[in-house]
């Protein structure tokens, strides 16, 4: 399976926290960049993360829509491990 994540400059060991679920490919794109907008998801992403205290609210409305069209699970949550396993079992 395969996640892109969204935000952060680094992830550190959030790549542990999503190979510990069974993801084998980590996507990441740090959401600092105005082209980040322009976004391609990949067609073998499972699901999207995004890091909400690193990307802005265009950003964030602009992935969603691309991950609804195509029917991708879509997971906002704040950079942290602990904050992304709650939100991970919530969804």
């Amino acid at each position: 399976m395969t996640v892109l994540v969204v935000g952060a400059d680094r992830l550190g060991n959030i790549e542990a926290f999503f190979r510990k679920q069974g993801y084998r490919e980590i996507l990441h794109v740090s959401g600092r960049k105005a082209s980040d907008t322009a976004i391609h998801i990949p067609s073998h992403v499972h699901m999207v993360v995004v890091f909400t205290d690193f990307v802005n609210h265009n950003l964030a409305r602009v992935i969603k829509a691309k991950a609804k069209e195509r029917n991708i699970r879509v997971i906002f949550s704040k950079r942290s491990c602990s904050a992304l396993a709650k939100t991970f079992c919530l969804a």
